[in-house]
């Protein structure tokens, strides 16, 4: 049986495990088909403290997974297709790996983008396409960019990009906006902003570099259309990655883990969840670092017998 196990490997999964590591867990961390998180399809990252000239996204992830392994972090290769918090040990089944049993568990497994799913968009992930505007919109100091969206986080995502960008054009595909009034409103007013509704993506167009224009039908008239950018932000939501729970996390509406307020503690004692699969308002990786440490913290104490929550007040 394990003292801890962590899934997921992004910033948050990482400095848990480094935290875990050092203070002689011997964490296992379970590593799925995407090792290091969505930080491995960007390139070079220039917000995360203490890199000066920036650094990229897949160097970031394997320095820390290095460190977390030099303090004596395992890490193994798996997907968790079931688990059981009906008793504990709480048990996970791992393909590949079997059943793992577990005192402690930390849920780090992030949340992914939605993306169009059009011909040229994965490909050209990091060369032009982005699902963070605050993260990549530097980068396009000057140039053009497209939003895809029609929700809050379009129109917020495509006034923060106008700081940067000389032209945003938001590109929706109904004739009208799902964003509330306000969030609209600020979008219109805004010059350097362009709306192209009732448009449909319909495939990325790119050079031998780069992102150069986005194809989208006309709803109406039904013909194509060209709209030249040197970027593409998709703002269409985002997917908790919690489905293999099945239901025995308490959760909000749109999947994303509860937590216990100033805690990582979920509604079950001994789970804890940091990163992306618990906040769907910052999503940044150094806001997902934090609630690593936080999570790492938590599981000492609960392992070595001091509460985390006062369950004896819970609901």
């Amino acid at each position: 049986m394990e003292k801890v196990v962590i899934l997921g490997t992004g910033p948050a999964g990482l400095t848990a495990a480094i935290y875990l590591a050092r203070a002689n867990m011997k964490p296992i961390v379970i590593e799925g088909d995407q090792p290091g998180g969505q930080l491995t399809l960007t390139t070079e990252v220039e917000n995360f403290p203490g890199f000066i000239e920036g650094i990229m996204g897949p160097e970031l992830m394997d320095n820390m997974r290095k460190q977390a392994e030099r303090f004596g972090a395992e890490f193994k290769r798996g997907w968790v297709t079931d688990v059981d918090f009906s008793k504990k040990p709480y048990t996970l089944e791992v393909s590949g790996l079997g059943k793992i049993e577990t005192e402690a568990l930390i849920l780090s497994t992030g949340a992914s983008a939605k993306l169009l799913n059009i011909p040229g968009e994965k490909e050209n992930i990091g060369r032009g396409i982005s699902t963070c505007a605050t993260c990549d919109g530097f980068f396009f100091r000057g140039k053009k960019v497209i939003i895809v969206g029609g929700g809050d986080s379009a129109m917020e995502e495509a006034n923060f990009l106008t700081k940067f960008a000389s032209e945003v054009t938001i590109v929706h595909r109904r004739d009208e906006f799902r964003a509330s009034k306000i969030m609209q409103e600020r979008a219109r007013e805004n010059s350097k902003i362009r709306l192209e509704l009732n448009k449909t993506p319909i495939e990325v167009v790119a050079g031998e570099k780069n992102v150069t224009a986005l194809k989208v039908k006309n709803n109406e008239s039904g013909e194509e259309e060209i709209i030249q950018t040197d970027g593409i932000f998709v703002a269409i939501g985002h997917t908790p990655n919690t489905a293999f729970l099945k239901g025995q996390i308490e959760t909000d509406e749109t999947g994303y883990i509860n937590v216990i307020p100033g805690t990582t503690e979920t509604n079950v004692p001994g789970v804890f969840a940091c990163g992306d699969v618990q906040d769907k308002k910052y999503r940044q990786a150094i806001t997902a670092a934090g609630t690593g440490c936080m999570a790492a913290l938590d599981v000492e104490r609960y392992l070595e017998g001091n509460a985390v929550h006062d369950w004896s007040k819970s609901l």
